[in-house]
C-alpha cells in the first residue's frame, strides 16, 4: 500500500496512528501540497490533491474518514474499530462528524496560533472549552468516545487532543478525558517519538511560512 501523507497534517495523523494500530506495512510517501514537485504528482494519483491519499493494490482513496472506514472493514481482526451493528455505527459516524465538523479545525487554529506565540481569542478558546466538555460527556459512562470498545472514532479525535496537549490545554477539570487520552497512547505504538515529529514539523512549517 502507498500512502501519500504529510506527518504534520491532522487529517494524516488518525490514519498512520489506525495502520499502527493494526500493524499495516505503508509504502510512506511524504507529500507537500506546499512543495510545487509534491503536489505535481500527487495530482496524477488524486485530481482532488489532498492528502492523506492512499493506494491499495490499484484502489485509490482520499480523505481520512473515508481511509479509517476502508482500512478497519478490509484489514481489522473484526467489527470493533467500525461496528457493523447500524446502532453502534451510527455512534462512531456521530463521534467523526462532531469532530470534522468543529472540533478538530477548532484545536488545529489554536495549537497554530500557540506556535506563532499568537493570542487566542477568549471566543475561541469558549469554542475549545465547549468542545473539550462534549468529549468529557461522551466518555462519563464508557472508556472509549462510541462506546465500550475502541473505534475508528477514537483515533480521530485523539488527534484533536493531541493539538491541545501540544499547547498544554488544562484538562484537569476533565478526568474521563485525560484517564481516555492516556489510555489511547497505549494503542499506538511508538507515539511520542512521532509526536515529537508533528510538532517539530509543524514549527518548522510556520517558521519558514513567516520568512
Amino acid at each position: 500500500m502507498d500512502l501519500y501523507y504529510h506527518i504534520r497534517s491532522p487529517p494524516c495523523q488518525p490514519v498512520v496512528f489506525l495502520a499502527r494500530h493494526l500493524g499495516l506495512e505503508f509504502n510512506h510517501i511524504v507529500t507537500s501540497i506546499y512543495d510545487p514537485a509534491d503536489f505535481e504528482v500527487l495530482k496524477k494519483v488524486n485530481p482532488q490533491h489532498t492528502i492523506p491519499t492512499l493506494v491499495d493494490n490499484g484502489h485509490i482513496l482520499w480523505e481520512s474518514y473515508a481511509i479509517l472506514i476502508y482500512l478497519a472493514e478490509k484489514y481489522a481482526l473484526d467489527d470493533s474499530l467500525y461496528p457493523k451493528d447500524v446502532c453502534e455505527r451510527s455512534i462512531v459516524h456521530q463521534r467523526l462528524f462532531f469532530d470534522s465538523g468543529m472540533f478538530q479545525n477548532t484545536t488545529l487554529q489554536a495549537v497554530l496560533s500557540h506556535l506563532r506565540n499568537n493570542p487566542i481569542t477568549d471566543e475561541h478558546l469558549a469554542k475549545v472549552k465547549r468542545g473539550v466538555e462534549i468529549v468529557e460527556m461522551y466518555l462519563t459512562d464508557s472508556p472509549y468516545v462510541a462506546g465500550q470498545k475502541l473505534t475508528i472514532a477514537d483515533f480521530s479525535i485523539f488527534v484533536s487532543f493531541c493539538s491541545l496537549d501540544m499547547m498544554k490545554y488544562d484538562l484537569t477539570a476533565y478526568p474521563n478525558v485525560q484517564r481516555w487520552f492516556a489510555k489511547m497512547g497505549t494503542h499506538i505504538p511508538d507515539l511520542e517519538p512521532t509526536r515529537k515529529t508533528i510538532e517539530e514539523e509543524l514549527r518548522a512549517l510556520l517558521q519558514s511560512m513567516n520568512k
